[in-house]
């Protein structure tokens, strides 16, 4: 497809811990997301899009400067880079676009930092000094909030426990993101010059707090319950184990807890798309709609019980598949459908490519989102990787399968998308299809030492590191 001369305004939505299964036009039979099933109509899904490590800090480095975790140096929720390198929309920044962030960026160590974006207007999880750090909460306070402790949720224990919010919608954290992109895209100055926003909530993120009356959009009896295949134990990871125990869900499970949690976590997910609906209102009516690119993704997902598992950090498809898609009828084709391996990596590089900018101080490990739905890249997969050393866990995703090696366990696993969509069955070690593992793990090496990943490898095999027991 051919470009646009014009350049194009940039907006990302950006949730927070939303699985990629999550969508209705994509499959999901119980979630009601319209807002989000129109950019599938009127766009291209990228279908098998991973995170390029699945957890927060460093899921957001490795989209805003187009690396992997082994050259950004951020494998988890540490620093990110301190070297000033350019990030995406630093350049466009330069280049002379208007770049406004709304809502969570969790930049470290400075989570007040602007990283490329001219302004921000400030939504985060955990704040020490909310006059300082938050521009939601002393605006929630003025509105005669000033009592809540726990805006996003109550903690701790109670992290996994779904909860109506304690404030009514139209004060609601989702609800305050949109309310502040609808007033960014219609602003009058939006027509001086080309302009990037991203929308990034907090939500879907646990806990599961949506407003009333989102909260009883779906109702817990008729939710369907986590993938707990017959030998889950067998395909749970250390990573898995410690965060069931650190986030108090490892003394049993009640299933009717698991269909509420469920219940909660996609209306969370439809107050999201309650807000896209009401940004793509404003696109319209202002006339910006099909010259704004626009991109809908989240940085990692969520087990929700899946394999009796909680949290994120782990690589099954629960944690790493992500939602992607793009829309500008320019780039991207309407409906369609791309299976070929992606990663949060691409994002930079697709940025970039449309508004006809450049980051020259470093190279990019992503490609052009619009290369690859026009099946013009040959690449052996995308990786991901979550801590390094003896803590690590690494993946390879390509169209078919996908690769784990978890150092911690000293344990592979192998899962075949076409004969096992659902990942029940590790067929590692299969008769038959060694030579799959084997390939696999060859690539995945191989990329890592080129990237320098040395804490991974000895010569040509993975690192062996003692076998981490439970706490």
């Amino acid at each position: 497809m051919s470009k646009k001369t014009e350049r194009p305004n940039v907006l990302v939505f950006f949730t927070d811990q939303q699985r990629g299964d999550t969508i209705g036009a994509l499959g999901n039979p119980v979630i009601r997301t319209p807002n989000i099933d129109r950019l599938v109509r009127e766009g291209t899904a990228f279908r098998r899009a991973y995170t390029a490590s699945p957890v927060c800090v460093s899921a957001r480095c490795s989209t805003i400067y187009g690396q992997y975790p082994m050259h950004t140096d951020c494998y988890d929720n540490t620093v990110m880079p301190q070297d000033d390198r350019a990030s995406y929309m630093g350049a466009l920044t330069e280049a002379g676009y208007r770049t406004h962030g709304i809502g969570k960026c969790h930049f470290s160590p400075d989570r007040n930092a602007l990283r490329g974006f001219q302004t921000r207007e400030r939504q985060e999880e955990l704040i020490h000094d909310p006059d300082k750090d938050d521009d939601y909460l002393p605006w929630l306070r003025q509105n005669g909030f000033d009592h809540l402790a726990d805006p996003h949720g109550v903690r701790g224990e109670m992290y996994y426990v779904p909860q109506p919010a304690q404030m009514p919608a139209k004060y609601h954290p989702t609800q305050w993101i949109g309310d502040r992109a609808v007033s960014f895209v219609t602003d009058s100055e939006r027509k001086q010059q080309p302009w990037h926003l991203f929308a990034s909530f907090i939500h879907p993120h646990p806990p599961f707090a949506p407003p009333s009356p989102w909260h009883k959009l779906y109702r817990a009896p008729l939710m369907p319950l986590p993938k707990v295949p017959s030998d889950h134990e067998a395909l749970q990871l250390h990573i898995n184990r410690i965060q069931n125990r650190y986030k108090y869900r490892d003394q049993g499970i009640d299933q009717n807890l698991m269909r509420n949690m469920k219940a909660y976590y996609y209306a969370s997910v439809s107050f999201i798309d309650y807000q896209v609906g009401r940004v793509l209102d404003a696109l319209e009516e202002t006339g910006q709609l099909d010259n704004t690119l626009i991109l809908y993704l989240s940085d990692h997902g969520e087990y929700l019980g899946d394999y009796q598992c909680f949290g994120k950090r782990g690589m099954h498809d629960s944690a790493s598949h992500v939602p992607m898609i793009a829309r500008m009828p320019e780039l991207f084709e309407a409906g369609a459908v791309v299976d070929d391996a992606t990663s949060l990596v691409d994002v930079a590089p697709t940025i970039l490519a449309a508004t006809g900018t450049r980051i020259t101080d470093h190279a990019l490990d992503g490609v052009d989102l619009t290369s690859i739905a026009a099946g013009e890249v040959d690449r052996p997969g995308v990786i991901s990787q979550f801590n390094n050393g003896p803590n690590a866990v690494y993946m390879l995703v390509t169209k078919r399968w996908k690769y784990i090696y978890s150092a911690p366990d000293d344990r592979e696993l192998l899962f075949d998308a076409v004969e096992d969509p659902g990942e029940t069955r590790n067929k590692a070690h299969a008769p038959f299809i060694h030579n799959v593992t084997k390939s696999l793990r060859r690539q995945l090496v191989e990329m890592l030492r080129a990237g320098g990943e040395e804490a991974a490898l000895d010569g040509d095999d993975f690192r062996r590191y003692p076998r981490q027991t439970m706490p």
